[in-house]
């Protein structure tokens, strides 16, 4: 019997190169697609010289071409981080609309499952804590982070109208902070400055007072939940996150002690509507998925250094 076919959609980035391995761990034969403007072929190497692994250079905001059958796709085109999508905001925006319709175009005409990866940003700033999958949101439109919450926002009703009236099969996973190996050294969020800060000497900076909270789930915790939501029966938006809260400067004095470094935290204004909260309810994952986080923070925290340190060394050669 021949393989079933998975798309991924960003699959050269941070979290499509880890579902594209895990994907090819279960038995699929794998197609990423990615136009690499965030995504790293690096990431993906190891799968090149695969019979079973295919890698396509494309933007998802123009007509997607597939040849054969495809069984399931999983969308992770997007930049996901504040310092992509406020320097890339139209084609945040494109890529959660025009994208996500020529994607979700593909799987009506392959008749393909299709799994949307949005974020917990749908949340805003939040007015309830932790968040629910019930909970509609408080988000500015008109912010600058509204490209990129918006965009999934939108994401959200084009998937559930493709789910309504073309009975296209939708999954939604609400991704809260996620860390791991294959992060971008730079890539702008709390995890990946503070560590490669640390690294460096420098100092850590941290917004605000640092009394703002995040949770951080390990990437392979959250492949493995968004594998069960794929293969799940449910259409509904599912948190996948670890419900294990911390403030951020708790989180720049567990890195500082990790790395033993001797920089300093310092303090910058917080920036415009970012969340004071962040921390997902996962009942639902639980008792519809029986997934939850196994990997605690040390232990996902000392592979991700040793990751960002030889990233570093690599670099200073």
């Amino acid at each position: 019997m021949s393989k079933k076919t998975v798309v991924i959609t960003g699959g050269a980035g941070f979290l499509g190169s880890h579902l594209a391995d895990r994907m090819k761990l279960e038995g699929f034969r794998v197609i990423c697609i990615d136009n690499l403007i965030t995504g790293d072929v690096d990431n993906i190497s190891h799968l090149f010289g695969s019979d079973d692994f295919h890698f396509i250079k494309h933007d998802v905001t123009n007509f997607i071409h597939v040849p054969g059958n495809v069984d399931y796709i999983l969308h992770f085109a997007s930049p996901a981080s504040p310092i992509d999508y406020l320097k890339l905001p139209i084609q945040t925006l494109k890529v959660g609309s025009l994208g996500t319709h020529k994607v979700l175009g593909l799987a009506k005409e392959k008749k393909a499952r299709f799994l949307l990866a949005s974020t917990s940003e749908v949340y805003g700033d939040p007015a309830i804590h932790p968040q629910k999958e019930d909970y509609w949101g408080n988000v500015n439109p008109i912010g600058p982070r509204g490209v990129y919450d918006e965009a999934k926002r939108f994401a959200e009703a084009i998937t559930m109208a493709y789910h309504r009236y073309h009975g296209v099969e939708t999954r939604i996973v609400r991704i809260f902070n996620t860390y791991g190996p294959r992060m971008r050294l730079n890539d702008g969020r709390a995890l990946p400055a503070f560590v490669s800060q640390a690294l460096n000497g420098e100092d850590i900076t941290v917004f605000g007072d640092g009394s703002q909270t995040r949770s951080f789930c390990y990437v392979s915790d959250l492949v493995d939940g968004i594998y069960r939501l794929l293969m799940s029966d449910d259409p509904n938006p599912v948190n996948i996150g670890n419900p294990e809260e911390i403030t951020i400067k708790q989180f720049a004095e567990e890195v500082l002690r990790l790395t033993g470094s001797k920089s300093k935290i310092i303090f910058n204004p917080l920036p415009e509507d970012d969340p004071k909260v962040r921390q997902p309810d996962i009942t639902l994952a639980r008792t519809k998925l029986g997934w939850e986080p196994k990997v605690g923070r040390s232990e996902g925290l000392k592979v991700t250094l040793d990751y960002f340190r030889q990233k570093l060394h690599s670099q200073a050669k």
